[in-house]
């Protein structure tokens, strides 16, 4: 029984093999960087409890919104914009979210949020998120070391291939780091409709944890198969573009709210956006982008009060 960095983890002698085989392609271990983001922890005193959804392959459950850090986090200490990124994670965490996205690809963002992370004391509970994107086994291996060194952490909750890059060779690296609790969850994303039949075809052949994927008001082709295919084979969802790229929200922005918005607890577009996607019982968790912490309580508040009806899907998908 090994306990590690708050997560406990009972390893077989085959894991142990499996595991020291990890450890030594990722150059004799991985530096201890700090505290693990143990979702199973206990939620910072005085946040609120958001609504969550279960992740099928665990049963865990995971608050619904989340926060995406493509630009908003892709900034230098002191700057103004860096300046405001505790305020965002303030704002999660104080609305009971967990989940932060991140990836190599978003410059200066996994290193912000290790850092920002890492300053509270105790290191507070998160659900971390990142991705592997590049080409071959020891190239991906790099990455990914990068990615615990930059997040100060020895363990990621969830590893996701990005773009189906390479998906074959860096498949068995993420289940070996699984199987030793390096990594909690293996997935796979995309931004484009024009992948989903890969998509549809890696779904249908090899199981996985969680799917990432665009999805909005105005972007909803994976309603058809993939969503539904996801849930079939009991796998989570992540929501990478809830807004549409922001060009749903700039065309809305002109529109009066739907008369109803106050019954369901929203007062902007963004929020109806947040609750259209959490309307599917397909996806798990959104993950709206933002550096500012107004808006990403905003975001946060979106989990909260009832449900959209189906005709208030419908009359939100003919405005968009």
């Amino acid at each position: 029984m090994k306990k590690q960095s708050g997560l406990l983890i009972t390893l077989s002698r085959r894991q142990v093999l499996r595991l020291a085989a990890a450890w030594a392609a990722l150059g004799g271990g991985l530096a201890s960087c700090g505290a693990a983001a143990d979702a199973a922890g206990q939620p910072s005193p005085g946040a609120k409890t958001m609504p969550t959804r279960i992740i099928p392959s665990s049963r865990e459950a995971l608050p619904v919104i989340g926060l995406g850090t493509y630009r908003g986090f892709d900034v230098g200490p002191g700057s103004a914009d860096y300046a405001r990124l505790p305020g965002v994670l303030d704002a999660l965490f104080a609305a009971g979210g967990t989940v932060i996205d991140s990836s190599p690809m978003y410059g200066l963002a996994e290193r912000s949020v290790g850092e920002l992370l890492s300053a509270r004391h105790p290191r507070p509970r998160a659900f971390i998120a990142t991705k592997v994107w590049t080409s071959g086994r020891e190239a991906g291996i790099r990455q990914m070391n990068d990615s615990f060194r930059l997040l100060q952490t020895d363990v990621i909750d969830l590893m996701q291939i990005h773009n189906l890059l390479d998906w074959r060779t860096h498949l068995p690296t993420l289940r070996d780091l699984k199987a030793a609790g390096r990594i909690r969850y293996i997935g796979v994303t995309h931004y484009s409709a024009s992948a989903y039949d890969a998509l549809e075809s890696v779904l249908n052949t090899t199981p996985l944890d969680f799917l990432q994927i665009n999805y909005a008001l105005d972007d909803r082709t994976a309603e058809k198969r993939l969503l539904p295919l996801a849930r079939d084979k009991g796998v989570a969802v992540i929501c990478n573009t809830p807004f549409g790229g922001g060009g749903l929200l700039r065309r809305l922005g002109s529109t009066p709210l739907p008369a109803w918005a106050g019954e369901v607890g929203a007062v902007s577009w963004a929020q109806l956006a947040l609750k259209f996607i959490l309307a599917n019982p397909a996806i798990t968790c959104g993950i709206p982008g933002t550096g500012n912490p107004n808006n990403m309580a905003q975001n946060a508040a979106a989990a909260s009060g009832p449900a959209l009806t189906p005709a208030q899907v419908r009359e939100l998908i003919a405005l968009a």
